[in-house]
C-alpha cells in the first residue's frame, strides 16, 4: 500500500468562530483506495500558506511513501531541510499528515486507531469546554454575573469542569506583572463561577503565557482560595525554569502545553517540573505517535494529560482516540458538546453525553470529513488579519 494524493481543505468556521476562524484537513489516498484525515493546528503563517506547504512537502516526501511506516515518514519530514529541531509549523504539517496515516492503517486493519496503540483503558472520556457567549453577549471573560451564568448553564447539562481566560489577551508584550484591574477582574469572575457551580465541577484558570513568574505567582495566590484544578500557560512557554518557578510557589497545578512541540520541548517539562498537567495539541506537537510518546515521559514523571483542541472535529477525533489509550488521562478539551459546525463537519459526529465523551468503534478515527459541508464552507482569506490576530474569546 503507498500513497498517491494528498489534498487540503481550508475550511472556514462560520460564525461565532468557537474552535477558530480556519479548520486545516490533510487527505491522504492510497493505491488501494482508503482515504485518510488529519488536521493541522497552525496560525504561524496563514491557512492558504500552510495548504502550499502541505503540497510542497507531499510532492517530495509523502507520495509513494507506505502509510504504515509512520515511524519513518515522520522523521523524513522532520529532518528536511537540515532544521531537525521543535518548528511549529513544519511539525504542524507533519502532525496532519501523520494523524492520516494512522486513519488509513486504522482502516486498513479495520480497527479504531486507539486499538493500534495498546487498546483502551477508559470506556468514556470526561471532557470540559471554554465558557463561550452566549445570546450573542460577548464579555463572559469581564462580566461575573454572565460568566457565572454561562458556567452554571454548563455544569446542569453535564460538565464537570469549565475553563475562562478573564486575565486579559495576550499580547506581543507579554511577560509582564498583571495590573491590579486583571487581578481583581479574575478574582471576581473566579468567585463567582464558583459559587454558581459550587462542587460540581472545576475550574479551569486560563492564560496565554502572559506573565513573568513573579506576577504569575502573585495572580495565583490571589485565586488559590476558589481551588482551581489549573492555572494554565502562567508563563511563557518557551521558559520552563520561569513555569517551574510558579509550580513551586502555588497550591493551583500548572497546566502547560498548547504551543510546544515534539518530545523535547514536553520533556523540558519533565526537567524542570515545570507543570503538572501536560497539554499537547496533536494538530502541532507531532501527531498521534508523538503525543503517545509524551504521555508516557508525562506519566514517568508523575504528570497527567489533558489533549487541547482549539481546532476543528477531526483533530478533536484523533485527541479522543489517543485519550482512550492513557492511563494518566485526565480530561480532554471540547468544543462545547460538540454539536453545530463541528457536528455538521462529520459523516458521524462525536458522541457526547453529560459531559463525557464516547469513544468511536469505528475503524481509524472514528468518522470522516463530509467533504461536501467542507468544500461549501472554504475559507476564502478575507479577514486574514482578524484570523491571524488573537481570538478575543482566547
Amino acid at each position: 500500500m503507498k500513497i498517491v494524493d494528498c489534498t487540503t481543505f481550508v475550511i472556514g468556521n462560520p460564525p461565532p468562530h468557537f474552535g477558530g476562524r480556519y479548520f486545516i484537513v490533510v487527505k491522504l489516498t492510497t493505491d488501494t483506495g482508503i482515504v485518510g484525515y488529519g488536521e493541522i493546528y497552525v496560525a504561524t503563517v496563514g491557512p492558504h500558506t500552510v495548504a502550499a506547504m502541505v503540497a510542497d512537502v507531499a510532492d517530495r516526501l509523502v507520495i509513494d511513501a507506505d502509510p504504515n511506516r509512520i515511524e519513518l515518514l515522520w522523521r523524513r519530514i522532520y529532518s528536511s531541510g537540515y532544521a531537525l529541531r521543535p518548528d511549529p509549523t513544519l511539525v504542524g504539517v507533519t502532525s496532519g499528515i501523520e494523524m492520516a496515516c494512522w486513519d488509513i492503517v486504522g482502516k486498513d486493519a479495520g480497527t479504531p486507531i486507539a486499538d493500534l496503540l495498546g487498546g483502551r483503558v477508559h470506556e468514556r472520556l470526561r471532557s470540559y469546554t471554554y465558557l463561550y457567549p452566549a445570546d450573542g453577549r460577548p464579555d463572559v471573560y469581564t462580566d461575573p454575573d454572565q460568566a457565572a451564568a454561562q458556567a452554571a448553564f454548563e455544569v446542569d447539562r453535564g460538565f464537570t469542569a469549565v475553563k475562562f481566560d478573564p486575565a486579559g489577551p495576550y499580547t506581543a508584550f507579554d511577560g509582564h506583572q498583571p495590573n491590579l484591574a486583571d487581578i481583581e477582574r479574575s478574582v471576581a469572575i473566579t468567585a463567582a463561577i464558583r459559587e454558581a457551580v459550587g462542587d460540581r465541577a472545576d475550574l479551569l484558570f486560563g492564560t496565554h503565557g502572559q506573565f513573568t513568574a513573579a506576577g504569575a505567582i502573585r495572580m495565583a495566590r490571589r485565586l488559590e482560595p476558589f481551588d482551581p484544578l489549573w492555572f494554565e500557560e502562567p508563563t511563557q512557554p518557551d521558559q520552563p525554569e520561569e513555569m517551574a518557578r510558579v509550580a513551586r510557589q502555588t497550591t493551583i497545578p500548572v497546566a502547560t502545553g498548547e504551543r510546544l512541540t515534539t518530545i523535547s520541548e514536553f520533556a523540558a517539562l519533565a526537567r524542570h517540573q515545570a507543570a503538572a498537567i501536560w497539554q499537547p495539541n496533536l494538530g502541532r506537537c507531532g501527531g498521534i505517535l508523538t503525543a503517545k510518546k509524551i504521555a508516557a515521559i508525562a506519566e514517568a514523571s508523575g504528570c497527567q494529560i489533558a489533549p487541547h483542541l482549539y481546532s476543528g472535529p477531526i483533530l478533536g477525533a484523533a485527541n479522543i482516540q489517543l485519550a482512550a489509550t492513557l492511563p494518566n488521562l485526565l480530561i480532554i478539551e471540547g468544543i462545547q458538546d460538540w454539536s453545530g459546525f463541528h457536528a455538521d463537519l462529520l459523516t458521524t459526529p462525536i458522541q457526547w453525553e453529560d459531559g463525557f465523551v464516547v469513544p468511536s468503534r469505528e475503524p481509524g478515527l472514528g468518522t470522516e470529513l463530509d467533504e461536501d459541508v467542507a468544500l461549501a464552507h472554504p475559507y476564502t482569506g478575507a479577514d486574514l488579519h482578524l484570523a491571524m490576530a488573537p481570538d478575543p474569546l482566547y
